[in-house]
């Protein structure tokens, strides 16, 4: 063995090659990078595409529509007559005959535009997904494990469609002017939920596998399980606000703290000519007072997770809780000031707005309690 001097430089000697991957990542890794990419390209569209959603159900524009074709609907009308074959389409609807009778098609048009606009946006989404899942796939770029997990967006996508005309059909036949409040729902619902698979997913690709797999050693189940919790408790108040839209409850009692003087709507479970327990779908004080008693539920639940979560022991983690209460905040004030406005244009649809925030911050806080980000000793952890 050669005698090294004490007075030789360290960095004379060659360093050793830095650490490869380890073999969990080895052959699996694909195109983590840019499936990503393409997920928060979906992730954006889908967005836009709830708010959006908000907008023609504000504007009473869902059924100025009144056929579903998922081809050729893609083609609005060219000329005169098409646009007059279709406002003789909507003439006949409920909706026309009893609530906007009188409308002139220059007014027909301006509904017929937000309508067509959403589902145009739809057909995006779906064709976005089909050319970069199909490419991935052909090119072999899907990382192990991921193939069903990206397919899975595309079959809700695909249930969202059709859900999305189941919903726009109930409000073609009988005395309906709008859309049934749970077909709303449910089409909310699944937006919300597809949102939700693709934050998650895009999280786990920002990381390897192996990364993910050091991370969770020291994931932190408490808090993990209270935003596990808070999740489903908001994701619940999202139903009951997509209820609250589908009948108009927003713009019938626009006072707070209390409901025009009463903390209990009078006549709450009344419901012309059916059942008590479809007065939690049709008798808009109940839906009102429902969705805002979760909101406080939720806020004061909220506020349990953020205590809880403040004392993570890693800072990103404290700081995606700390996010999350100031949301909270911040939606709940947006949810009065609807209330009071009687559900107006710019603050309902700023609130659906805060509810996506909201949504996207409590998955990214769960996120980093399972996955948490270990600062380095030189970083620190405060």
């Amino acid at each position: 063995m050669a005698k090294r001097s004490i007075f030789e430089e360290v960095g004379a000697r060659e360093m050793p090659a830095p650490a490869q991957g380890g073999l969990i990542d080895r052959g699996r890794g694909g195109a983590r990078g840019a499936i990503r990419i393409w997920l928060m390209v979906l992730f954006v569209l889908v967005a836009v595409m709830i708010a959006v959603g908000g907008l023609t159900r504000l504007s009473d524009a869902g059924l100025s529509i009144t056929e579903w074709k998922p081809v050729t609907g893609a083609i609005p009308p060219l000329n005169a007559a098409d646009w007059q074959s279709e406002f003789d389409l909507y003439q006949a609807s409920p909706q026309y005959r009893l609530m906007n009778e009188g409308m002139t098609l220059g007014q027909f048009q301006q509904i017929y535009w937000w309508e067509w606009g959403h589902r145009f946006l739809g057909r995006v989404i779906g064709l976005v997904w089909a050319l970069g899942f199909l490419g991935f796939w052909i090119a072999g770029k899907i990382p192990a494990g991921w193939k069903g997990r990206l397919l899975w967006v595309g079959v809700l996508g695909g249930a969202q469609g059709a859900v999305g005309w189941w919903m726009v059909a109930s409000g073609l036949t009988g005395d309906m002017t709008t859309v049934a409040s749970y077909r709303l729902a449910t089409h909310l619902g699944i937006g919300f939920l597809i949102l939700g698979f693709l934050t998650w997913y895009a999280l786990l690709l920002g990381r390897s596998e192996g990364q993910l797999l050091q991370a969770r050693r020291a994931s932190e189940r408490k808090p993990f399980g209270m935003a596990t919790g808070l999740m489903h408790l908001v994701f619940l108040q999202i139903l009951l606000g997509a209820l609250v839209a589908g009948i108009d409850a927003g713009r019938s009692f626009p006072t707070w703290p209390l409901m025009n003087g009463a903390i209990f709507p009078p006549d709450a479970f009344y419901v012309p000519d059916g059942a008590a327990w479809r007065a939690f779908f049709e008798n808009p004080g109940l839906v009102q007072f429902v969705h805002r008693s979760v909101a406080y539920l939720a806020f004061v639940f909220g506020f349990v997770v953020w205590l809880r979560g403040r004392r993570s022991a890693h800072k990103a983690t404290r700081v995606a809780f700390h996010m999350v209460m100031a949301m909270l905040v911040v939606q709940v004030l947006l949810g009065i000031g609807t209330v009071l406005s009687a559900a107006a244009l710019h603050p309902a649809i700023t609130h659906q707005i805060g509810a996506i925030v909201l949504w996207v911050l409590i998955i990214r806080a769960r996120y980093l309690s399972q996955y948490p980000k270990v600062a380095t000793i030189r970083g620190g952890t405060a």
